[in-house]
């Protein structure tokens, strides 16, 4: 029962990891008007990977920025 439990917590854990990064690579990619890298970014599923090395390693953005603009996601586990 709590095996069950912390699988169901690590896959909502990587859910969420996977659909912020996907999120920003994506609006990067259209921002930036790199067409290929938007499809790709879209159809690929990688668990965040690709969308880090569009961000760090083509788009060339900083911590700072990316940071920055994960910041401004409302934490939606205040209350």
């Amino acid at each position: 029962m709590q095996a069950n439990i912390l699988i169901n917590v690590l896959v909502a854990l990587v859910m969420v990891w996977t659909i912020l990064w996907k999120c920003y690579s994506v609006w990067t990619a259209s921002k930036n008007n790199d067409k290929k890298w938007f499809i790709a970014l879209v159809i690929f599923n990688t668990a965040g990977i690709l969308d880090i090395i569009y961000i760090f390693g083509v788009a060339k953005k900083k911590w700072p920025e990316v940071k920055s603009a994960f910041s401004r996601i409302p934490n939606i586990f205040k209350k």
